[in-house]
């Protein structure tokens, strides 16, 4: 089979597509035909070093597709069955091996790329809003990069529970994309060329006042901003770090600024267990197929042109979810 290979930690030049065996799958796993794979940051991570992983190896840890063999023990999924996935290396691949505990099933009526979409993107933004920081009606929620993949449906899932949603974005057409999902107001971070200023900025668009939360996946070139715009006891929720990682911090300032509370969420502690997985992607697949949940794909690739969607990516030149089609 085909697959996305890095061979040693660096940038888009050491992504390769290599033939690799196919895999199998042992008692409790499925072997997946892969129909969509998910492009991420926390496939940046992996490749760059930042979140070791022994090399060579596949990249991608997040797809969708139909169940062609499974392992003993895997009572749950049969041969033909549509299925979706997150946090399972390797993925970037024609097949990909993926235990049963970590698969979900897909409603007939949503197409691979978007079961694709909806799994670490869709989860990520259903654990902000509902968990780490449990939006309320009338909350004032800052979402940075809201044009992006997560971006997008934190400001719709934040909207749909009645929070007013500043939202940041870099370009014309990347604030229009902000303000069709539901964005209340709109910032240009373009023009504010240091941390206060951004947050004077999120702060004239909230009547004066700071922000209950704000979902900060942009990280180094936001942090300080982040906090500045928060209102006593507000959180900064930092999911990612798109422009680099946050340096360290002095708790002390958390204090100063108005007892605040940072946390560094990831997916994989709030689907911790079985039951929560299913729980997550059955209500973002359900506000999918009622139509209260808009994924937007931005852009389909070959795996040979995986090294140009992290390129994109990663210059930060699209909107929505990036999918690799094996």
């Amino acid at each position: 089979m085909r697959a996305v290979v890095v061979q040693s930690p660096g940038g888009t030049e050491v992504l390769s597509v290599g033939t690799r065996p196919v895999p199998e799958p042992a008692a409790g796993d499925l072997l997946i035909d892969v129909a969509a794979a998910g492009v991420n940051f926390i496939d940046v991570y992996h490749r760059q070093g930042i979140y070791p992983m022994p090399t060579p190896f596949v990249l991608g840890v997040e797809g969708a597709g139909t169940v062609v063999a499974i392992g003993d023990d895997t009572a749950e999924f049969g041969v033909g069955d549509r299925v979706a996935w997150c946090s399972v290396p390797g993925s970037q691949a024609e097949r990909a091996v993926v235990p049963a505990v970590r698969a979900v099933p897909v409603p007939d009526g949503v197409a691979f790329d978007v079961a694709a979409a909806a799994m670490l993107q869709g989860m990520t933004a259903h654990y902000l809003v509902n968990s780490t920081y449990a939006v309320q009606p009338g909350d004032a929620v800052l979402v940075h990069a809201a044009a992006g993949g997560v971006g997008q449906l934190l400001v719709q899932m934040a909207a749909a529970k009645g929070a007013r949603v500043i939202a940041t974005a870099s370009t014309e057409h990347k604030r229009n994309k902000a303000r069709a999902a539901g964005a209340g107001a709109v910032v240009d971070y373009t023009r504010h060329d240091d941390p206060q200023s951004l947050a004077d900025a999120v702060r004239a668009a909230n009547e004066g006042a700071g922000v209950r939360v704000a979902y900060d996946g942009v990280g180094r070139a936001t942090f300080e901003a982040s906090l500045r715009s928060l209102a006593p006891r507000g959180m900064v929720a930092l999911f990612g770090g798109a422009s680099g990682q946050v340096e360290p911090l002095d708790l002390m300032r958390l204090s100063q600024l108005g007892s605040l509370f940072v946390t560094r969420p990831t997916l994989v502690h709030y689907t911790a267990t079985r039951e929560e997985l299913l729980d997550r992607a059955a209500d973002v697949f359900g506000q999918l197929t009622a139509g209260a949940l808009q994924i937007e794909i931005g852009g389909h690739y070959d795996l040979d042109d995986a090294a140009r969607a992290y390129h994109d990516l990663e210059g930060r030149r699209t909107t929505g979810k990036l999918i690799l089609v094996p």
